[in-house]
C-alpha cells in the first residue's frame, strides 16, 4: 500500500472514529469502502471482519482496518491500471504482434512532451528497449508506464 492509498484510509477510518477511541464499529467498513470506490465481496468481507475482531467486540483498530481495506484499494487501481495501458498498447500494436515499433514509442513519447530533442528520444528509448531489439514488448511498455 502506498502512502497516498494509507493517508486516504486515515482519514475515512478518522471520520467514521467519532468517538476518537481508535476503533471503529465492523458494519462502517463497507460503507467506508463503497465510498472509496472499491468492489468487495460481501462473505469474504465478513470472513475478513471477524478474524480481525477474535473477541466479537464489533470494532476493528486502524491496524486492522488497513488489513482489510488496503487489498481491496490496491488490486482495484492495479487491475484498472493494467486494463488501461493494455488498450493502449493493443492501439499502437496494430497488427497483434504482441509488440510495437521504436518508431511508434518516439511518436508518442514526443506527443507526450514536444519539448523533447531527438537525443533525449533516443537516451528514453534506449533505456525503454532493455533488449536493442527495435521493438518494445508490453512487458518493456509496462515498465515504462509504471515508472519503473
Amino acid at each position: 500500500m502506498d502512502q497516498e492509498q494509507l493517508n486516504m484510509l486515515k482519514k475515512a477510518f478518522t471520520m467514521f472514529d467519532s468517538n476518537k477511541r481508535g476503533s471503529i464499529e465492523k458494519e462502517k467498513v463497507k460503507t467506508i469502502l463503497r465510498t472509496l470506490g472499491a468492489s468487495y465481496d460481501d462473505k469474504e468481507l465478513d470472513a475478513q471482519l471477524t478474524v480481525e475482531d477474535p473477541n466479537e467486540t464489533g470494532h476493528i483498530d486502524f491496524e486492522a482496518f488497513c488489513r482489510i481495506c488496503g487489498p481491496y484499494l490496491a488490486t482495484e487501481d492495479d487491475e484498472a491500471l493494467q486494463k488501461e495501458l493494455k488498450e493502449a498498447f493493443r492501439l499502437y500494436d496494430k497488427a497483434g504482434n504482441g509488440y510495437i515499433p521504436t518508431s511508434s514509442l518516439r511518436e508518442i513519447l514526443a506527443a507526450l512532451d514536444d519539448q523533447l530533442t531527438s537525443d533525449q528520444l533516443d537516451e528514453m528509448i534506449a533505456e525503454i528497449d532493455t533488449d536493442s531489439s527495435g521493438t518494445v514488448d508490453f512487458e518493456e511498455f509496462m515498465e515504462m508506464m509504471n515508472g519503473e
